[in-house]
């Protein structure tokens, strides 16, 4: 009896959640936020960041690679809103690749349970966000792989199996060195030579 309380009471708080975050969005459309600026929100905070070109060609390499390896069909998405776990969590990242079985929920909605990978790349103004609470949000919703790619460092950070809320210390990967993600749900080699540094 207990265990079905505490399922109804966390189902309730995650319909409030994304009723919640609904709301957030719809006004965000309405609002003048300025062409190539992307919008998410990140512990019910809103954040608005500029789509830089090196941003940009670095996520592309992510998304050729991943359809390289999976084919045109692959469920892979960037900038789209998903829901994560945690206090009004309306992430868009950068690149998400879903199982292929995800479908969209009855309000049009991905789900997060169905989020294999994620990479994000780092824009200065909301760094703290993808090395902090979106890293957490990520290792609470159990997604195997997150990779940070810091075109102010030079470096991708390759998170893996995360356990209790959070991932181990990452692999750290200079850019110009392979990004091998063999063994990982991509099974992957992602060349890094052409990413750019900002």
């Amino acid at each position: 009896m207990t265990v079905v309380e505490t399922d109804r009471i966390e189902t309730a708080d995650a319909d409030a959640n994304t009723a919640r975050l609904d709301e957030w969005f719809e006004r965000l459309e309405r609002m003048p936020v300025p062409e190539g600026y992307k919008a998410e929100i990140v512990g019910g905070n809103v954040h608005t960041t500029p789509q830089r070109s090196a941003h940009w060609e670095i996520i592309r390499g992510f998304l050729w690679a991943l359809e390289d390896r999976f084919g045109r069909g692959v469920k892979v998405f960037s900038d789209v809103r998903i829901d994560f776990p945690g206090h009004e969590n309306g992430f868009c990242p950068d690149v998400a690749l879903l199982r292929d079985s995800a479908k969209q929920d009855d309000t049009g909605h991905w789900r997060w349970q169905d989020v294999v990978f994620v990479a994000e790349v780092i824009s200065k103004g909301t760094a703290a966000n993808d090395y902090g609470p979106k890293r957490l949000a990520y290792a609470e919703a159990e997604v195997p792989l997150y990779v940070i790619a810091d075109p102010y460092q030079g470096r991708c950070h390759v998170y893996t199996d995360p356990k209790q809320g959070d991932y181990a210390e990452p692999t750290k990967v200079d850019f110009g060195t392979d990004l091998d993600l063999t063994g990982t749900v991509v099974d992957l080699v992602l060349k890094t030579d052409v990413f750019p540094r900002d």
